[in-house]
């Protein structure tokens, strides 16, 4: 999960594992699988900077529990 910011500054938390598509419009629209759009604040890099940290730590939390059990 994700957070990130509509752009009346509301934040709120997207579900990173079904994006589809980020595009800047120069906005940044976020598509989803399901098709919903959604126009956030953060840049297309800086979605992607999210994605990857939220990544990350899931694969770091994988990693740290296979080695624990060894």
């Amino acid at each position: 999960m994700i957070n990130v910011t509509r752009f009346n500054d509301k934040k709120f938390i997207l579900n990173a594992e079904l994006i589809e598509s980020i595009e800047e419009t120069p906005d940044t629209v976020i598509t989803l699988t399901n098709g919903h759009k959604y126009l956030v604040k953060e840049t297309l890099d800086e979605v992607l900077d999210l994605v990857y940290d939220y990544k990350n730590k899931i694969f770091s939390a994988v990693i740290n529990v296979n080695n624990s059990n060894h």
